[in-house]
């Protein structure tokens, strides 16, 4: 079974998966291959791709996104998935953290579409689907909100803070070589860590996660 191939990563993340979130992950990886040429969702080609590289990137940050609500004291922590895509990273999230609830927000309506149908074969009850784009006239607000594929961080990373409470975090996901440099980050807010990981999958390129805190001014 594709899953056995993400088991020694999970250890590695120190999460903890029931019988039912293997399930739920292999069901989700199954619609996305099933539809991954109809919806364009993917250029990967074999499903345990979808396991190693979108799957497990998704868990990377549930491991983060786990430890900091855990600090926090978030019960039920509101988490978002911007540009959700396909939604690789916000259904996994879903998955692996289930006191959480989680909204995939994607501007492609067929996208959404896909997700809602996802979101019914794998059962999952604590995620919606906001069919939006982040910045155009919308006032979301996050505990954390995560980025994948929704633009260079320089351009965004503004446009993604302001879906963040105060005291949330945003994790953006990056390549070997990060733009945190290239970025201004407002006074409200500042770069709190940067990730470094790989990927259970062939090319082992080194990959990072950076997370931004909203200072809570109340405090």
């Amino acid at each position: 079974m594709p899953a056995n191939l993400l088991q020694p990563f999970v250890r590695q993340l120190s999460l903890s998966l029931s019988n039912k979130q293997w399930e739920q992950l292999t069901i989700y990886a199954q619609c996305g291959w099933e539809k991954k040429d109809f919806l364009n969702l993917t250029s990967v080609q074999t499903l345990d791709e979808i396991f190693t590289r979108h799957l497990a990137d998704g868990l990377v940050a549930a491991s983060r996104i786990a430890n900091i609500a855990s600090t926090k004291k978030w019960e039920t922590p509101q988490i978002a998935d911007v540009g959700s895509g396909a939604g690789y990273i916000g259904f996994t999230l879903a998955i692996a953290l289930p006191h959480a609830h989680i909204t995939c927000v994607e501007s492609l309506e067929k996208r959404c579409s896909f997700m809602n149908w996802t979101a019914l074969k794998t059962g999952l009850s604590n995620l919606s689907v906001k069919n939006a784009r982040l910045g155009q006239g919308n006032s979301f607000q996050f505990d954390a909100v995560t980025e994948r594929a929704m633009g260079q961080l320089p351009e965004i990373l503004n446009i993604c803070l302001d879906a963040v409470k105060p005291g949330g975090i945003f994790l953006a996901y990056q390549g070997e070589h990060p733009q945190t440099h290239d970025c201004a980050v407002p006074q409200h807010s500042f770069l709190q860590d940067e990730f470094e990981y790989h990927l259970p999958c062939a090319d082992n390129k080194k990959r990072h996660i950076v997370l931004f805190e909203k200072r809570d001014l109340t405090v």
